[in-house]
C-alpha cells in the first residue's frame, strides 16, 4: 500500500509517497528485505494553512493548540505592539510562539509556564 505524507526538511515541506508494509508488524518482525519507495517533489509545496488567528475584538487570545506553556513573555499592564512574542507553548517537543493579534495593554495573563493549556482556551487578554 502507497501512503502519501508531507515532511517538512530545514523549513522546507516536500510530499513524499512511501510504500507501507503492514504485514509483520503486528508481531513486531518485518521481512529482511522491505522496500521502501520514497519520492521527494521536485519543487518545495505549499505549507498547510496556519491556525485562525484569536478573536482580536475581545482581546481574548486562546491557544491554538494543546500542550505546556515553556514561556510567558508578558506581564499584566505591559504595552505590547501587534505581531509581538507574547507566549511560547511546547507541544510534542515542538514550541510554538504565540504572537500580540493587536496592539494594547495586557489584561490578564491566565496561565503560567509549566501548566497545561487545552486548545481553544483563553490563556491572555489584551486591552
Amino acid at each position: 500500500m502507497m501512503k502519501k505524507l508531507r515532511v517538512t526538511v530545514d523549513g522546507k515541506v516536500y510530499e513524499v509517497t512511501v510504500e507501507v508494509i503492514e504485514e509483520g508488524i503486528e508481531s513486531g518482525v518485518l521481512p529482511a528485505a522491505a522496500p521502501v519507495a520514497s519520492h521527494l517533489a521536485s519543487a518545495p509545496v505549499a505549507a498547510p494553512p496556519a491556525a485562525p488567528a484569536p478573536d482580536a475584538a475581545a482581546g481574548a487570545i486562546k491557544s491554538p493548540l494543546t500542550g505546556k506553556v515553556a514561556s510567558v513573555d508578558v506581564k499584566p499592564g505591559q504595552e505590547v505592539n501587534e505581531g509581538q512574542r507574547v507566549m511560547t507553548l511546547e507541544a510534542m517537543k515542538m514550541n510554538t510562539y504565540i504572537y500580540a493579534p493587536k496592539a494594547g495593554k495586557v489584561a490578564a495573563v491566565l496561565i503560567n509556564p509549566g501548566e497545561a493549556v487545552d486548545e481553544g482556551s483563553v490563556i491572555l487578554h489584551i486591552a
